[in-house]
């Protein structure tokens, strides 16, 4: 039986209320009032509109005196005031207040209780009620009937536009965040992924100053209780290497580490499904069934079989799904203090070791660098690779400055003597074109040989530009390409392709150089 719930502290007044309603119902109203469709697999696959991914130059920070001087401004974070904020806020209430019917999900972000918040959706498309269904912890009945008044509310007018006339918009699309009010606004675009990530956001506000770490990470538990975290941008792996049979998943995007240990902030994953084959990834295929949102897919309209390798609608190709339909997950979603941090980088100048042991110093240097390369169309020739550096792996969602999160992190590693390790998954022998992609399975070799304990001994190298202490002997792998140098044609060349990449280093890190410390400055590259 459906709950009631008040709405007026929100200001809307629609009668038809539909709350936290199961997955077969918002099934038949996005069917009949969405124009969605269901595949063969029995997942629900619909489009997000015009925007087909996020929208970072229309993020804004509401900027306030209780807060603005800890926030960390500048391409990540653009400041409204509060008035512009509440314009919004008015325009997308008065919009939700037109609607003969919108939805309501009310339930959590953090499987901790202790650290776990309230949230509150309301939105006009069912889609984005059984997302957010499928993303925040999902309530018991008794906790439902129990909620009380929420801790943060999103507004998802996302069908409506923001008016770019009004001072500080630049477009149609606005997508603000009040961390004193702990509400979302959401104008012009449709995306589900903006609801998911200013939840993360604001736990990203929140969770620092009780000593919690907020994280961009994946995380997975052994048969031992040993936790590993996987902190990557797109295309280092994450997801493909976090996802072990032999480990339970606690999650493949969002976690914060306590007192206690790690907990993921979700109730499901959002995983990219472009290319997605079933001997590729089986965990995420057969995810894909009766409650999973499909976002921006094509599919056949006879056969509705999809055609995961397509683009034709965009690249970023989604599927949200509960966490309990990855067989091999941890529930609920909570385990110890990590054994193992484990960095990813997809280096495609090739020249970083395939895994390389991290003092804290140099673990604070990796996370705060955030380095990878962007490297799609690969396969069509394109042989310059664009390099990316993205504080903490997460820059996109940061609020406060990158180094509180880092100095958390790096406490954390020492308190809990946990090993940082800093595996490369791009290139050996040379860059692109040069040299060749370290295979999967290699990477697959050192990940295990972490998790087994074997590379505590073994003997280790130190690179004359990075400072790296280079693993060089790994079950499985084959000698010459753990030393990059060694894997080169000439060693020269390698030197001057290492010192070229130092330099981007270098440059890259002078804005957090004062703030870090002398000691993590010296853990970076020397030249």
């Amino acid at each position: 039986m459906p709950i009631y719930v008040d709405l007026s502290p929100q200001e809307i007044t629609v009668p038809g209320v539909v709350r936290n309603a199961s997955p077969a119902r918002l099934y038949e109203d996005a069917l009949t009032r969405e124009r969605a469709g269901v595949v063969s697999s029995g997942a629900i696959a619909i489009r997000s509109g015009a925007k087909t991914g996020r929208s970072p130059k229309d993020k804004h920070v509401v900027r306030h005196r209780e807060s603005e001087k800890d926030v960390w401004w500048g391409s990540t974070n653009h400041p409204i005031d509060e008035h512009t904020f509440l314009l919004n806020r008015q325009r997308a209430i008065d919009y939700l207040n037109t609607r003969d019917q919108i939805y309501v999900f009310d339930g959590f972000a953090g499987w901790d209780p202790i650290h776990r918040i309230k949230v509150r959706v309301i939105c006009a498309r069912a889609y984005h009620a059984l997302f957010m269904h499928n993303m925040l912890i999902r309530p018991t009945q008794e906790e439902l009937e129990n909620f009380g008044t929420p801790e943060c509310v999103i507004y998802n007018a996302g069908q409506f536009p923001a008016n770019s006339l009004t001072v500080q918009m630049t477009s149609r699309t606005s997508v603000d965040i009040s961390l004193e009010r702990k509400e979302q606004v959401i104008l012009g675009t449709e995306y589900a992924g903006e609801m998911k990530k200013g939840v993360f956001t604001l736990m990203h506000w929140l969770l620092p100053p009780k000593g919690v770490l907020s994280m961009h990470c994946a995380a997975n538990e052994g048969a031992s209780k040993d936790v590993s975290l996987f902190f990557g941008l797109s295309g280092t792996g994450k997801t493909t290497l976090s996802a072990d049979p032999n480990r339970r998943l606690l999650g493949d995007d969002e976690h914060g580490w306590s007192d206690d240990g790690v907990f993921n902030v979700e109730g499901g994953c959002y995983a990219k499904c472009i290319g997605l084959a079933m001997n590729k990834e089986p965990e995420i295929f057969q995810a894909i069934r009766f409650g999973t949102v499909l976002e921006n897919v094509v599919y056949d309209e006879i056969t509705r079989e999809v055609d995961y390798d397509s683009n034709a609608i965009t690249e970023n190709t989604r599927a949200a799904y509960p966490l309990e339909y990855i067989e091999n997950t941890q529930m609920p979603s909570l385990a110890g203090h990590p054994s193992n941090v484990i960095f990813l980088t997809c280096d495609a100048s090739g020249v970083l070791p395939p895994i390389s042991r991290l003092t804290p110093e140099q673990a604070m240097y990796q996370f705060l660098s955030g380095y990878t390369a962007r490297v799609a169309g690969t396969e069509m020739g394109v042989l310059q690779p664009q390099l990316a550096f993205s504080p903490c792996y997460s820059a996109a969602f940061l609020v406060r400055h990158p180094v509180v999160y880092a100095r958390l992190l790096s406490e954390k590693i020492r308190q809990h003597r946990a090993q940082a390790w800093l595996v490369n998954t791009g290139w050996t022998g040379g860059g692109i074109g040069l040299g060749r992609r370290i295979d999967l399975a290699s990477t697959r070799c050192i990940i295990d040989a972490i998790h087994a304990e074997s590379l505590q001994d073994v003997p280790t190298e130190r690179d004359s530009v990075f400072g790296l202490e280079a693993v060089c002997r790994v079950p499985g792998v084959s000698d010459r390409i753990l030393v990059p140098r060694n894997a080169w044609p000439h060693p020269s060349e390698w030197e001057d392709a290492a010192r070229a990449l130092s330099g981007k280093f270098r440059q890259n890190f002078l804005p957090y150089a004062n703030e870090a410390g002398e000691a993590v400055v010296q853990a970076g590259p020397a030249s």
